[in-house]
Order: C-alpha cells, then structure tokens, then sequence
C-alpha cells in the first residue's frame, strides 16, 4: 500500500470502542493527529526526532472510534502543514490517483490520496489555508471545512491556531455526512437554503477551461434555490483579504513554531525554509491590524449568508498543476488559491467542496460556503440535491 501511493506513514490499526453511525468503516489521518503509542513526524524528520509518543488520542479519533470506524493508517502530510502543494522533499510525493503526473495538492495530501485511492473510506486532515479543500480537488473527491471552532482540535498539532480546523474527506457525500454527523454538534439543521450567491470575483481566478467546465453544475446549484444573485464577496478585493489572511497566519505560525526552529535547526525544502524565513519577520502590530479588519471581514461574510444563503465559488483555480514545477509558476498559483481559500479561512465559515467535472483529464473542484454554524444543514442540503445534479449534468 505505501510502496504503491505513498501516502501511509504508518499502518497504524485501532480497533473500534464501540457500535454506531461508523459500523464497518476504516479511516486514517493525517500526521498530525495524537494517536496513543505513535509519534507524529508532521511531515519532517526533524520534528519526529525531537518528539515523543502520544499518551492520548486526539479527541476527534475518540469520537470517530466510538462510532464503529475503524483507524487504519497515518497519512503523509506537508512540512509541519505549511503549503498547498503535497510535494515533501524528505518523504516524496503522494501519487494522485487521478491525475499521477500531477501534484495530489497539501498539505492533507496523503490523507485526500487515500480515500481517492480506495486505501480507506474516509480520512481525517487539518485546514488552515485551504489543506483539505485543494487535495480534494485535485484529487476528485468531497472534502469539508467545518466551522472554526466546531470540532475539537485537541491532540492535533496546530500551525495557526484562529484558522485551523479539523476537516475530513471521502468519496462520497453520504459518508462524508456520515462522519459529520459524529464530528459536529447535533443541532436543528433547518430545511436547506433558499438563496444561492454567485462570487464573481472569485470565478475571476479560475481559469477559462474550469469556467467552462464547472458552468453546468454552477447553473443547477442556482437552481436548486428560490433566488439566485452574482456578486463581488470582497468590497476591498480578495488579494487585500489574502494578504490580511496571511499576515494573521505568518505571525501565528511563528508564535507555535519559532522557538522550536531557532533550537533546532531543522532542515526545510526550499519553498517551506522560505515560508518559515518570511514569517518570523511578521511584526505584531502588523497583526494587530490585520485582525481588526478581519472583525469586519467575519461580520459582512456573516450579514451576507445569514441562515437561509450560500456562496458557490471554484475550489481552486484550476487542475492540479503537473508535478516539480517549482518556481515561479507555482507560487504564483498558490497565491490566486489562497485568495479563494481565504475567504472561509478569514470568516471561519464552513465549506464543502465537491469533485464535479474534468479539465484534460484532472478533477476539478466546486465549493459551496454557508453562514457560520450551518455546517450539518450545508451537508444535508448538498446530500440530498447533489445526486440530481450530478445526474442532470452526466445525462
């Protein structure tokens, strides 16, 4: 299994505690989540030497595992979460099933290779910068970003704590539901929504062929809804929300990790070494700042989707882009991402995104946004809608 996709770290089996939703599914995680007796390594080599074993698991797994499912295997990640990318110069590249010349997309990226490549039924990753939402798809399946906050993240090791979530993927979105009924507070979930928003300035930075692609499905989803509407989600522009976005996670990440690198020393790929240099020059008034703004970004995502709305917007700018590019290619990709996957990221709102369509053969991703809290009424609605759009558009 490893030799052939190399997305398992380590097959690590942890029987169920009990009988419930779960009852006959395997799982796996990313490298990041505590599972008793194993040592995460978090994608470096470095961090695995200087660690030890967890005495506990991660809260999530507890839950998961008294629900029936069963814990098969630790997945590859990033280094230390920090990329989008899936490509780990200690520990190789992850094979996208779908696409093996390209990029499986990070840093969840042996988590979304797993499921992709039928290795477990669902997985468990962490999102902070769009790290389940892009391997997803690229990796042609269903992945969701809860609401921050709203599944626990304890024994997970964080990278920016007011931006990380624990998400999960499958193949499916009954399964996908599945899981979110045992992760998410159980709550009434409403009947669905009644007003779909279309985000121009976010189909701006998807390319020509995925415009073209994903239009059927974007069309239906309106649909699906009372009234339908295209608007510009960021009145100051999404390039000005992905740098307030980055700017918060820099100083955030620096706060988790910095003591740690500057006694350690590790080694870095050359894009991560750069990442980590930049954002230990992160000032904290600049921060400061930026969190004010995004007090006011939260509240207009929020007065925008109410209860009774969603956004729909690509869920990356394109396919996977071809493996060892490097470069400035590839950076300036990841940018036109994150400006999508910001806009969750900033608000802490929860997104689903749903593999779609093909480009030249590569799965491209649509995502739908929902108020804050509407995790569970998000997954119901997308659950028993989807399957006629997926029949409308393939007949």
């Amino acid at each position: 299994m490893k030799d052939q996709w190399n997305a398992v770290v380590n097959q690590v089996n942890v029987e169920p505690t009990g009988q419930g939703r779960l009852n006959g599914l395997s799982f796996m995680v990313k490298d990041v989540f505590a599972v008793r007796g194993h040592t995460n390594g978090a994608g470096n080599p470095c961090w695995l030497q200087t660690h030890g074993p967890a005495t506990e698991h991660a809260e999530t797994l507890n839950l998961l595992l008294q629900q029936g499912a069963r814990l098969t295997g630790m997945t590859h990640t990033d280094e230390l979460m920090f990329s989008l990318n899936g490509e780990n110069v200690h520990y190789g590249t992850p094979v996208n099933p779908w696409a093996p010349d390209r990029i499986p997309g990070g840093s969840s990226s042996g988590s979304a290779v797993a499921v992709a490549a039928g290795l477990a039924d669902f997985s468990l990753g962490t999102d902070t910068g769009g790290s389940v939402r892009v391997p997803s798809s690229y990796c042609g399946i269903y992945g969701m970003r809860p609401s921050h906050g709203i599944v626990s993240a304890k024994g997970v090791i964080p990278l920016a704590p007011s931006f990380d979530t624990v998400g999960w993927m499958a193949r499916d979105l009954k399964t996908l539901c599945r899981v979110g009924e045992v992760l998410l507070p159980q709550t009434d979930s409403g009947t669905g929504f009644s007003r779909v928003l279309i985000g121009e300035d976010a189909w701006e930075l998807a390319d020509t062929e995925s415009k073209e692609t994903l239009t059927p499905y974007l069309k239906l989803l309106c649909g699906l809804a009372s009234s339908h509407e295209t608007i510009r989600i960021a009145p100051e522009g999404l390039p000005e929300w992905m740098s307030m976005f980055r700017t918060i996670q820099g100083y955030e990440i620096w706060q988790e990790h910095g003591a740690w690198i500057e006694r350690e020393q590790p080694t870095f790929g050359p894009d991560t070494a750069g990442r980590f240099s930049w954002v230990s020059t992160v000032e904290r008034a600049d921060q400061e700042k930026a969190a004010k703004s995004r007090i006011e970004v939260c509240k207009h995502m929020a007065d925008l989707l109410r209860t009774d709305t969603v956004l729909v917007i690509p869920s990356t700018t394109g396919a996977a882009p071809k493996l060892s590019l490097g470069g400035p290619f590839i950076e300036e990709r990841r940018v036109k991402t994150m400006r999508l996957t910001c806009i969750s990221g900033l608000s802490g709102l929860p997104q689903l995104t749903i593999p779609a369509a093909e480009v030249l053969g590569s799965p491209v991703g649509i995502s739908i946004i929902a108020g804050p809290g509407q995790d569970q009424r998000l997954l119901e609605w997308a659950t028993s809608f989807f399957s006629a759009v997926n029949s409308e558009v393939k007949g």
